[in-house]
């Protein structure tokens, strides 16, 4: 189950950091995944002990390799894998961000559906968008 390495974006995967390869993939190409201060290729090879920042949704996001593994398992298995360095203050804002995403939006009865420029108005009121990844792409 375990090897002694590991490509960084199948790591990714595999620990249900991102939800798919793909994603993973685009994201090291996109420079959202770091270590040691540098951005990686999807192909670079993880040790364990490594920290591994991912920066997603605008935050930044600190995980220490643990064990690597080449398959995708179940979530219960998969934080035995990574140690959560990530700083309290930036999980108490992801957490903020995120408490509003699954509500039910409420309008006021017989307004019906929004618009489609009310509804982009929601969203940028919001922060929301579609793209997995923050707008500010850097392409090396």
């Amino acid at each position: 189950m375990a090897g002694s390495k590991a490509r960084v974006d199948k790591w990714l995967c595999c620990v249900r950091i991102f939800k798919s390869r793909t994603i993973a993939t685009d994201a090291c190409k996109g420079g959202k995944v770091k270590i040691q201060g540098e951005t990686v290729k999807p192909s670079y090879l993880l040790h364990e002990g490594q920290i591994v920042v991912v920066r997603k949704n605008g935050f930044d996001f600190q995980f220490k390799v643990i064990s690597l593994i080449q398959n995708r398992v179940s979530a219960a298995l998969a934080v035995l894998c990574y140690e959560n360095l990530t700083p309290q203050e930036e999980l108490n804002k992801f957490n903020d961000w995120f408490a509003g995403k699954g509500a039910v939006e409420r309008r006021d009865k017989g307004t019906g559906r929004p618009t489609k420029r009310e509804r982009r108005d929601i969203d940028r009121f919001k922060g929301d968008d579609d793209s997995y990844f923050d707008e500010d792409w850097s392409e090396d």
